[in-house]
């Protein structure tokens, strides 16, 4: 299927990788290959810069100086945006979600969002929820008074504009599907504003990518984003007009290890983040991918994947998410040396 991408600006270092990681794959008994969007970029890296090339190139042909957009206190799209934004010369406002339970010391994604010149408005999570709209408003005007002409990003940069990111990637995927000669049957990812999953889904569909697309949901629910997803093609083909039935995409969640709630990972998956780390020296997130991928193990473990052969687990970064809450690892500071 012949699709043309929009114009989009050149910020992150694409292709990325696509490997089998063997030791893994041995103990797992199938063969997990892993696109590392983590290496998107430095300081700027995992999914949303994939999405923010498009989004940000709307902005900057809008003629908008000042970014607005919004997330949790350690959201990964915020930090990606405050530094893109500082790469650019464009000012950025953050409206983020309190949690109040982070150190007074600024840490993570916080750390970098303020490092990069963000200014930044924390709001407690109540009014967070029932006031986005009208502080995101008031934040816009205030930007307008000063003479400046703002652009506001939605959650995780996860709009019909951010869809082309992950169409993009899912043409890498067919590239290193054929370079591998695998057709791998599954393809699993965490799903957290949608935006990701509908680029994916997408693509899938575009490109005849011959695995089922599984967003791996870290908050809400199947319903949810199921809707959420499908509200961002639908507003992709409204923007693009892209000739495709949008209808016709299938999109598959899979709910089942959300744990607790958003940003809030168990023992076990802690333990999987551990373990990814010892034995093939990747990094997950307690937030995104360290659920993640515990569920797509489990899923291994569970005998419900049995039959296939290669499965593909697109790593969409967080590492300054898990610095943020590195007490949880366990891990003491050994007694100085003498």
């Amino acid at each position: 299927m012949a699709i043309v991408l929009p114009s989009k600006l050149e910020l992150a270092r694409t292709p990325t990788p696509f490997y089998c990681l063997e030791r893994l794959s041995a103990s797992l008994g199938t063969r997990i290959w892993i696109k590392r969007d983590d290496l998107t970029e430095c300081a700027v890296s995992g999914n949303k810069i994939r999405k923010l090339e498009f989004v940000l190139a709307r902005a900057v042909e809008a003629g908008c100086d000042t970014l607005i957009t919004l997330g949790g206190v350690q959201s990964n799209h915020c930090r990606a945006t405050a530094l893109l934004g500082a790469r650019l010369g464009l000012k950025v406002h953050l409206l983020l979600r309190d949690e109040g339970d982070y150190s007074p010391q600024p840490a993570g994604n916080l750390l970098l969002d303020y490092l990069a010149g963000a200014e930044v408005t924390l709001v407690a999570p109540k009014r967070y929820v029932q006031n986005q709209q009208a502080l995101l408003a008031d934040i816009a005007d205030q930007c307008r008074a000063k003479g400046r002409k703002p652009w506001l990003i939605p959650v995780g940069a996860s709009d019909g504009h951010g869809v082309w990111g992950y169409i993009n990637c899912a043409r890498e995927l067919a590239a290193d599907f054929d370079n591998q000669g695998i057709r791998p049957q599954m393809l699993f990812h965490a799903t957290g504003s949608g935006g990701t999953q509908a680029g994916l889904s997408a693509g899938a569909f575009i490109y005849q990518l011959p695995c089922r697309v599984m967003g791996m949901a870290v908050c809400d629910d199947t319903d949810y984003f199921v809707n959420k997803v499908k509200a961002d093609l639908r507003h992709w083909a409204q923007l693009y007009q892209p000739n495709i039935d949008v209808e016709n995409i299938a999109v598959e969640v899979n709910d089942n290890y959300i744990g607790a709630g958003y940003a809030q990972a168990s023992a076990e998956v802690f333990e999987t983040i551990r373990w990814l780390a010892r034995e093939e020296g990747l990094i997950l997130d307690p937030v995104y991918t360290g659920k993640a991928f515990h569920g797509m193990v489990a899923e291994i473990h569970s005998g419900r994947l049995d039959g296939c052969k290669d499965i593909v687990f697109v790593h969409t970064g967080g590492i300054f998410g898990l610095m943020a809450q590195s007490a949880a690892l366990g891990f003491q500071r050994p007694p100085r040396g003498h």
